[in-house]
């Protein structure tokens, strides 16, 4: 289980543009390292428009060998038909699978059979070490779909299908991507917390000031899953970038 770990030592610029490009800056030098280190790199990506601006700047970076990069995503919702727009695998094709040439990219596919999806890709993931995680912290401090309610940070899955509570469905709508609450599915499937962690280094983003008190309580709250992202504390090479209204809760 996460302890307290080293503390974070949060990034924070002044603009939610400029967090992106700084997190953009720093997530391609790592896959440039994880390239030159083993060949390739595996990278599991969030889908949020909290992540627009750190892709933006990362696929117009110079040379990122994306030929060698696999390419994989963190979570998806349960009961969306395939090509659904508010889906998060169609979501990251638009802004980022379809824009740079990856060695592969394997999505999460709910199809009919959730729990049988869940156990395909634990065995995509665990085919080989992860490289590079890119993900950011929900209202409710969820990391993927690890709420509250459903977090383990001892979880003995790789993948698993999980129930969203409101919160998590409601900053859905928040952030746009879908019109109304009763419209956000209710069941998801996610990377469990383990395997996020099990990431060699992880790049995490958060802008905005609806963020700030999941924020503040990722810096300073105990490491338990009433705030999930505080298992972020425990890993050995893990980067937050904020912008200055995702940080304005923390003391300076």
């Amino acid at each position: 289980m996460p302890g307290s770990g080293t503390p974070l030592a949060p990034i924070v610029l002044p603009t939610r543009a400029e967090t992106g490009a700084a997190a953009a800056k720093d997530i391609a030098q790592a896959i440039r390292d994880a390239v030159a280190e083993r060949g390739h790199a595996r990278v599991v990506f969030a889908a949020a428009p909290s992540q627009q601006e750190t892709l933006d700047t990362l696929v117009a970076l110079p040379d990122v060998p994306w030929e060698k990069v696999d390419a994989l995503h963190m979570d998806e919702y349960v009961g969306l038909s395939e090509g659904a727009p508010e889906r998060f695998a169609q979501w990251l094709r638009q802004n980022l699978f379809t824009r740079v040439p990856f060695r592969s990219v394997d999505v999460l596919d709910p199809g009919s059979d959730p729990e049988a999806e869940a156990v395909r890709y634990a065995e995509v993931l665990n085919a080989e070490p992860i490289d590079i995680v890119v993900l950011g912290i929900g209202v409710n401090g969820h990391i993927a779909f690890n709420d509250p309610g459903v977090a383990d940070f001892d979880d003995p899955k790789v993948v698993k299908v999980v129930e969203l509570d409101e919160e998590c469905r409601g900053q859905q709508v928040q952030d746009g991507c879908f019109p109304r609450l009763e419209d956000v599915p209710r069941t998801a499937l996610t990377l469990t917390v383990p395997t996020l962690l099990s990431g060699r280094r992880l790049f995490c983003i958060v802008p905005g000031s609806f963020k700030a008190p999941a924020v503040r309580a990722t810096f300073t709250e105990p490491a338990s899953t009433q705030w999930p992202s505080t298992a972020l504390r425990s890993h050995p090479d893990c980067r937050v970038y904020l912008d200055a209204a995702a940080a304005a809760l923390l003391e300076p």
